[in-house]
């Protein structure tokens, strides 16, 4: 079973220092390229993740060919653009999809399959910081010079549909991907095997068992 750690020093209102300190944690890669033979793009990705009981961080580090970031609202189409995410279920009710384009609009729901969700609230959306080392501002497809990263801070009550007040103890169930559906050069990376026969992140199938470890 994955463990997450928990680190009281990650503080969500100063997520810059936040990314500092992630980066000397442990690296995992997003690695799984499920559909080779019709998606072998294959960006280079990473990330680090931590909690403070409160909250839950996540740095992205993400190497790729090109980079876009058209939407310009949080609960867009940002898997169109350059995207990393983060599926969590903590029961068999269903699971939260947190999709993040690279410079933070973010999309949130709660599904008990594909195409039977609920979105989350504006209120919801704002309490989950967001810092892009690429800034906030909306750009069309380029190639970067550098790799480009991207934190995110998500409280436990932006799990809309359970009553938790800290992520330490949680067992639960998860999967990260990395995507950019409309980019010149469309991929479709995973952190645990997906196997589907086509682009399927809506699988909670293929989460893999992980647990929150209690702050000391």
């Amino acid at each position: 079973m994955f463990t997450i750690v928990s680190n009281p020093k990650l503080d969500s209102d100063h997520l810059e220092e936040a990314t500092e300190i992630l980066g000397h944690t442990v690296a995992h890669p997003l690695a799984c390229l499920n559909w080779p033979e019709a998606f072998p793009e294959f960006p280079q990705v990473n990330f680090q993740i931590a909690h403070n009981g409160r909250v839950l961080f996540i740095r992205y580090n993400v190497k790729e060919t090109s980079t876009r970031a058209l939407v310009t609202e949080d609960n867009g189409e940002v898997w169109t653009d350059s995207c990393v995410e983060l599926f969590l279920a903590l029961d068999d009710s269903g699971y939260y999809n947190f999709e993040f384009s690279c410079i933070g609009k973010v999309l949130e729901g709660f599904h008990t399959d594909r195409f039977s969700g609920t979105r989350a609230s504006s209120d919801v959306l704002s309490s989950i910081g967001r810092w892009s080392s690429l800034g906030t501002e909306n750009f069309g497809e380029i190639s970067l010079p550098a790799p480009w990263q991207l934190t995110v801070a998500i409280p436990v009550t932006a799990l809309f549909k359970h009553r938790l007040s800290n992520w330490g103890g949680i067992e639960a169930r998860m999967n990260l991907y990395k995507c950019g559906n409309r980019l010149s050069r469309p991929h479709y990376l995973s952190w645990s095997p997906v196997r589907s026969p086509k682009p399927d992140f809506h699988r909670p199938e293929f989460f893999a068992k992980v647990r929150f470890l209690s702050v000391p």
